[in-house]
C-alpha cells in the first residue's frame, strides 16, 4: 500500500524536495561558498539560531531588500511574502522610515531623555489602536513580560493563562502546553530549571468551559492571547469566542491581555480595532515602527490608575521593567513615520484586496489539483495549511503542522522566486506587493502542487 502524507505519496515527496533541495544549491555558488568559508564565529554558524529552521539546505545571504523584493548574494530577485516575519509587513526600508532614520541619525541614538516626537508618536498610538497608556519596550517579548508585571501588581495573584500552541515571543510564562487536560511545560525549552506550571496555566483556545474552569481557580492574574492562534497552523477564533472570553476575564476579576504583534494584519488598528475587541492590556510589535526593533505596550485608563496606585504604596527600587536602549528616540522617529505615514487605512485597503486575491488563487489550485488542503486568511496574512480544515484548537494546529510537505512545498515556492515565511506557511501581502507578484506566487504554488499531485 502506497505511504501517504497530506495526500501526497511519500516516494514522490521524497524526490521532491530531493530535486528542489539540489536546484536550490546549484543556484547559489557564491553562498554556498561565504558560508563554508566564514569562520566558526557565530554559534550554530549564524547570528541568531533560528536563521537555521529555514527548510532550505542551507540560509539565503540578503544583499538587498525594498519594498517588497529581495535580492540575496548571488543575484537572485525574489517576491517577497514573508517580510522578516511581520517585521518588514508594511514593505522594506518605506520611503517615511527612511527619511525619520536619516533625520534622528544625526541628532543622538540614545539619551535616556524623551523628545517631542515621543510626545506625538504616543498620540498617534492613541488614534491608531485606542485608548490606552503607552509604555515602548524593544520586542513585543519585553512588552509580554511586562504587561503580566502589571497584571500580577495589581491582582496580586501569579498565574497567566495561555492557549496550548500559543506564541507570544520567548515569554517563559507562556513556554506550557495542555498535556492530558494539564498543564505541562514545553519539552523543547532550553535550561529550563523552574516548575512553569506554578507561574501559568494551559487551556484551548475556542474553548470557554476549559478557560472558566482555570480562572475558578481565583489564581489567574490574566489571559494572555492572540486573537487568532499564529504560532503552528492558523486557527481563527469561532463566533462568541471573544465576547465570552472578555465576560469570563470581568466576572473572575482576570486581565484580558491581547497581543497583536502578529494580526496586526487583521486591518487598520489590529484585530482589536477591526472586531471591536476590549482588552485591559493591548501589546504590538514587529513592524509598529517599520522594522526598527520595537514594540508598544498600552493599559486602559482606569487600569493604569489600579497601577498608579499600587505604585504608590511601593517602594523604590528595581521593577524588573525596562531596558536602557528601549524608549530611544530613533524608535519613535520610526515609531511615528509609521503610524502616520505608512499603517494608513489606504494601505490595509490595498493589502487587504492582494490578499484576498492570493488565497483565492491558492484556494483554486488546491481545489484543482484535489488536495486536501485549504486556506485561512486574517486581513493581508494568508496560509495555506497541508491538511482539511477549519482548525479549532492548538491540539488540531499542531496535527495540522506536517514539516516534510511544508518543506518541500517551501524550497520549490523559492526556486520559483517566491520566499514564504520559515514557518507555518504564512505569507503577507504589503502596500508595495503587486498584483504582477502575487500572481506569480500563484502560479508557482500551482506548479508545485502539480508535481506533488500529478
Amino acid at each position: 500500500m502506497t505511504q501517504m502524507l497530506a495526500g501526497i505519496p511519500l516516494s514522490r515527496l521524497t524526490d521532491f524536495a530531493t530535486c528542489e533541495a539540489a536546484r536550490y544549491a546549484a543556484a547559489r555558488p557564491r553562498t554556498k561558498a561565504a558560508l563554508d568559508g566564514a569562520e566558526p564565529a557565530w554559534l550554530d554558524g549564524v547570528p541568531m539560531h533560528w536563521m537555521r529552521d529555514w527548510p532550505m539546505p542551507f540560509p539565503l545571504l540578503v544583499a538587498q531588500a525594498k519594498g517588497a523584493r529581495l535580492t540575496d548574494l548571488d543575484g537572485h530577485k525574489l517576491d517577497d511574502f514573508c517580510l522578516g516575519d511581520t517585521g518588514s509587513m508594511f514593505g522594506h526600508s518605506t520611503a517615511p522610515v527612511a527619511r525619520a532614520i536619516r533625520a534622528q541619525a544625526g541628532n543622538g541614538l540614545t539619551y535616556m531623555l524623551p523628545t517631542e516626537t515621543a510626545l506625538r508618536a504616543g498620540e498617534a498610538l492613541s488614534a491608531t489602536f485606542g485608548d490606552f497608556r503607552w509604555q515602548i519596550a524593544t520586542t513585543a517579548t519585553d512588552a509580554n513580560r511586562f504587561a503580566l508585571r502589571v497584571a500580577r501588581a495589581v491582582t496580586g495573584r501569579p498565574k497567566v493563562l495561555v492557549f496550548n500552541g500559543c506564541y507570544h515571543g520567548t515569554v517563559q510564562d507562556a513556554m506550557v502546553m495542555r498535556q492530558d487536560g494539564q498543564t505541562a511545560p514545553r519539552p523543547g525549552l532550553v535550561g529550563q530549571v523552574s516548575d512553569l506550571t506554578r507561574l501559568a496555566a494551559c487551556a484551548e483556545f475556542n474553548d470557554l468551559a476549559s478557560v472558566e474552569t482555570l480562572l475558578q481557580t481565583g489564581e489567574i492574574a490574566a489571559v494572555l492571547t492572540e486573537p487568532v492562534m499564529t504560532n503552528s497552523c492558523m486557527v481563527l477564533p469561532q463566533p462568541g469566542f471573544h465576547d465570552g472570553l472578555r465576560d469570563l476575564c470581568t466576572r473572575y476579576g482576570a486581565l484580558l491581555i491581547i497581543d497583536e504583534t502578529h494580526t496586526i494584519s487583521s486591518g487598520y488598528g489590529g484585530y482589536t480595532r477591526t472586531y471591536g475587541l476590549n482588552p485591559d492590556i493591548f501589546v504590538v510589535g514587529k513592524c509598529v515602527a517599520g522594522g526598527m526593533p520595537t514594540a508598544v505596550w498600552g493599559l486602559r485608563p482606569d487600569l493604569a490608575e489600579r497601577y498608579a496606585a499600587y505604585n504608590a504604596t511601593r517602594p523604590a527600587g528595581h521593577s524588573g521593567m525596562g531596558t536602557t536602549l528601549s524608549a530611544n528616540p530613533m524608535q519613535f522617529a520610526c515609531l511615528l513615520a509609521t503610524l502616520t505615514e505608512v499603517m494608513t487605512p489606504a494601505a490595509y485597503a490595498h493589502m487587504e484586496d492582494g490578499a484576498a486575491r492570493l488565497a483565492a488563487g491558492l484556494s483554486a489550485a488546491i481545489t484543482r489539483h484535489n488536495a486536501p488542503w485549504h486556506v485561512v486568511r486574517v486581513g493581508a496574512r494568508v496560509e495555506f495549511i497541508c491538511a482539511p480544515g477549519p482548525l479549532l484548537n492548538g491540539i488540531e494546529a499542531a496535527q495540522a503542522h506536517i514539516h516534510p510537505v511544508e518543506s518541500a512545498v517551501h524550497t520549490g515556492l523559492l526556486n520559483r522566486g517566491c520566499l514564504i515565511a520559515p514557518f507555518h506557511n504564512m505569507m503577507l501581502v504589503s502596500p508595495a506587493t503587486s498584483r504582477a507578484q502575487i500572481d506569480r506566487l500563484i502560479r508557482a504554488f500551482t506548479s508545485v502542487l502539480s508535481e506533488l499531485f500529478a
